[in-house]
């Protein structure tokens, strides 16, 4: 256990350096960017003098690195900045989208856990089986398959003509309930969870063959212990430690393939707020939405440690 915890306390010590990192990646990267932030502020037809008086008191003029602790002085208090007239806090902007790409995102992997535990442990207790081959068929074309082409397949094929079970797009309203809201999330949250559960198939059988293939199942069913109690109480729970380290960095997937996936079916959420300050050239908003998305990918990681040590508590003398 001490172990562990100096593990995590490494890895809270560096969560500063990694949000210090992503700012500086992305403050320069849009540097570079095309478009001019005072254009876009104050309109094509804006005066030159204007447009000249607005990079003056935003800053605008200041050499780069000046421009950098500027804006980390700002974040250090919490302010985000305002977004490009009309004038919103960035803070507020984040607060509604944020909301709905966590609720896209855990739906997506609560499906692709549930996808990927069922036919991964069905492909390994019936390996080299017809049933091995047709899941291993399914995981093969599932990876090959895109998000946004699987989302907009699920629209034609769920939620348009005679086959309109779900809504083609939008967030339900909160006077819809809890079906409402899960029925406006299924298709985008199956769009993303396919691809990621194929990977994770593959990882959950391997895991699954080798545990079933150790000594000690073997001992314990020749001393009369129940196959099944065998596999859900021993093998399935020392085989999960390798499927779990692979679905925390498949998250980061899955945060990145929701911005894409939030356009295809109108969602609100970070995705949509990154393609907005893109096209409008508010660099103010899309550093502060691609900062959030990075602290929370950051995050989830450092829980998948905690879970670590719930699956299997050898870890804690690791």
């Amino acid at each position: 256990m001490a172990n562990f915890l100096r593990l995590l306390g490494r890895r809270l010590a560096a969560l500063p350096l990694m949000i210090l990192g992503v700012t500086l990646l992305v403050f320069v990267v849009l540097q570079f960017a095309p478009g001019d932030r005072a254009v876009a502020a104050l309109g094509e037809g804006a005066s030159k003098e204007a447009l000249d008086q607005y990079r003056e008191v935003n800053g605008l003029n200041d050499p780069l690195f000046i421009q950098y602790f500027n804006y980390l002085g700002k974040l250090i208090t919490g302010d985000f900045g305002t977004t490009l007239p009309p004038a919103k806090p960035i803070t507020e902007v984040i607060a509604s989208a944020f909301p709905v790409t966590l609720q896209l995102t855990f739906l997506g992997v609560l499906i692709a856990v549930i996808i990927s535990l069922l036919f991964g442990v069905l492909a390994a207790l019936y390996r080299d089986t017809w049933v091995d081959q047709a899941i291993r068929v399914f995981s093969v074309a599932a990876i090959a398959t895109p998000s946004f082409w699987l989302g907009i397949l699920l629209i034609q094929w769920f939620a348009l003509g005679d086959n309109s079970w779900f809504p083609s797009g939008g967030l339900a309203n909160p006077d819809d309930g809890f079906i409402g809201w899960l029925s406006s999330m299924s298709l985008p949250a199956l769009a993303l969870a396919i691809p990621v559960s194929a990977s994770l198939i593959r990882v959950v059988r391997t895991s699954m063959v080798e545990e079933l293939d150790r000594d000690y199942v073997r001992t314990a069913i020749g001393n009369g212990v129940p196959y099944r109690t065998v596999v859900s109480q021993n093998v399935l729970r020392n085989a999960l430690v390798t499927p779990v380290t692979v679905l925390g960095l498949r998250i980061g997937y899955l945060l990145g393939g929701a911005v894409v996936i939030e356009m295809i079916f109108s969602l609100p959420g970070m995705g949509q707020q990154i393609l907005n300050g893109i096209t409008s050239v508010d660099t103010n908003l899309v550093q502060g939405v691609v900062l959030v998305i990075a602290i929370t990918f950051v995050i989830v990681n450092i829980l998948v440690d905690l879970l670590y040590l719930l699956i299997n508590p050898r870890i804690r003398t690791v």
